[in-house]
């Protein structure tokens, strides 16, 4: 890993702007890392577990940003960064040009390139880095990064991602980790839908669930949307790991964005209405495992 000083000897300043179940251990990472970290959340309570980890607390966006050398954001939606970057008062208000700006929010792509032409007209470096993972990839620095961006900034935001990522790839030029973590989220909402349909019918036959899923988890079947929610299903354990209503907000990116590609997806689009269904009936802060939930209302079957 490079070093937070940048080789100046100095240690770099970081701005974490967005400090919920991700945003927080991607911070506290930081500061174990050795960056000089100050937070800000719209709910100023959510700031203390940085400052009890060595962090700093800010009131505002322009105190978090006002020194800062890197500016990282992890909030809920495209709204919510487009708030926070070009907003009165925002990032490309308040923070000093040629700061480095790392969006690691899951947006829509053709926002994340607008905003990343807004950035580079007003002098700033904006990279597209979402994250996959979940709560758990937060907390033990394991996420899969996917960066969209010009070369020199990946490599002056190396330092962060490998404090916060185990996997870090630059998919190519402004948006294009937004539509690689679009086609994630595809791919783990079908893995979900099938899962919870499988434990459906293995249940109707009576046989014994946990010890099927370590078989099929060890065959072709297997996957890490198998390995990391079967357990939470199996159990009707579902505290968020990843909300549902977050996986339905990037679902909607998914159908939107090939929609305007002229691709079609057609399980995909099923499974966005399913999320979509789900939500609608209540569910939208259960871990998105809970697509079992809406399964077994399908079945006539009530956990």
């Amino acid at each position: 890993m490079g070093s937070p000083t940048g080789g100046t000897g100095m240690t770099t300043r970081l701005a974490f702007i967005g400090l919920g179940i991700m945003g927080t251990p991607m911070a506290e990472h930081l500061v174990r890392a050795g960056f000089d970290v100050t937070g800000y959340n719209r709910s100023p309570a959510k700031t203390r577990r940085l400052v009890e980890a060595g962090g700093r607390a800010a009131n505002s966006i322009e105190e978090a940003v006002a020194d800062a050398d890197i500016v990282c954001v992890m909030v809920p939606d495209s709204p919510d960064v487009r708030e926070v970057l070009a907003g009165t008062g925002g990032v490309f208000d308040t923070a000093r040009p040629g700061t480095l700006v790392i969006d690691f929010s899951s947006i829509r792509p053709d926002v994340s390139n607008e905003l990343w032409h807004q950035a580079k007209a007003q002098g700033f470096r904006l990279l597209d880095a979402p994250v996959s993972g979940g709560q758990a990839g937060a907390v033990n620095a394991t996420l899969s990064i996917m960066v969209g961006g010009e070369v020199a900034d990946v490599e002056a935001a190396q330092p962060v991602l490998q404090a916060v990522g185990r996997t870090i790839a630059h998919v190519g030029p402004s948006g294009s980790g937004q539509t690689v973590k679009a086609a994630n989220q595809l791919i783990v909402a079908g893995h979900l839908e099938l899962l919870a349909e499988a434990i459906v019918f293995l249940e109707a036959y009576g046989v014994d669930t946990r010890k099927a899923m370590t078989v099929l988890g060890g065959g072709l079947a297997g996957s890490a949307v198998l390995n990391q929610k079967s357990e939470a299903m199996l159990t009707r354990s579902f505290q968020p790991g990843f909300r549902v209503e977050l996986h339905h907000k990037d679902l909607g990116i998914v159908t939107s964005a090939a929609r305007e590609a002229g691709v079609v997806i057609p399980l995909g689009a099923v499974v966005a209405q399913l999320m979509a269904s789900l939500k609608a009936q209540g569910n939208a802060d259960d871990d998105h495992s809970a697509l079992l939930k809406l399964l077994e209302r399908l079945n006539g079957r009530r956990s």
